[in-house]
């Protein structure tokens, strides 16, 4: 099985293109979710988060979202130890998903893929890309967020021209090209590179 990311910035839809994947039958790891679901069931994760910031991070175990994003909102050095210690966590679950998969490929699908080292253990990533003001303008109108707002998270991550430059495949989600035949194709590739893999594999064995 192949093991693919699926990144983007936010506002550029990666989690509208990873539905359409699933629709193709693929599994998908939407690290963002699980990340918000093992920061309240992961003991190590979770004693890490109390050593760091304080009993006042989780209220009956339960964790105060709200208190950590006010730490970290406007301090780079504490988003920056949140991430150093979310991101393995997520890595970790994510590689014990991909194992359990019998799809020919699975997705990991995280905004800060490159940023957070899970690049490095994926066979193939997916960029989803979108022209910044459009990306603003759908936060906007789906969070209700002001533009500033958005700026600030943009900047958090890496330049998307470089992000997209990373990536093996680029679908553009700017609403001048259909989305679906950009997956179809991309689905066919995977598909056939998985053969591929699968022959290589039997004729070394």
């Amino acid at each position: 099985m192949l093991r693919i990311g699926l990144t983007g910035g936010i506002g550029s839809g990666k989690s509208t293109v990873a539905k359409v994947f699933e629709t193709l039958g693929i599994p998908v790891y939407y690290a963002d979710e699980v990340a918000k679901r093992i920061l309240n069931s992961d003991p190590v994760l979770k004693e890490s988060i109390l050593l760091h910031f304080g009993t006042a991070a989780y209220k009956e175990g339960i964790l105060d979202r709200k208190y950590l994003a006010a730490v970290v909102f406007n301090n780079q050095e504490k988003l920056d130890l949140l991430n150093s210690l979310v991101h393995p966590a997520t890595i970790r679950d994510s590689q014990s998903w991909m194992q359990d998969q019998n799809a020919p490929y699975a997705i990991r699908e995280a905004a800060l893929l490159f940023e957070s080292g899970a690049a490095g253990n994926l066979d193939f990533v997916i960029g989803v890309y979108a022209p910044r003001v459009l990306r603003i303008q759908r936060v906007i109108k789906r969070d209700g967020l002001t533009a500033e707002e958005i700026e600030k998270r943009i900047s958090r991550q890496i330049n998307e021209e470089m992000k997209m430059k990373l990536c093996d495949a680029v679908i553009r989600n700017d609403e001048q090209e259909l989305v679906i035949p950009q997956v179809m194709r991309l689905h066919e590739k995977l598909l056939e590179m998985n053969r591929i893999k699968k022959s290589k594999v039997k004729k070394d064995s």
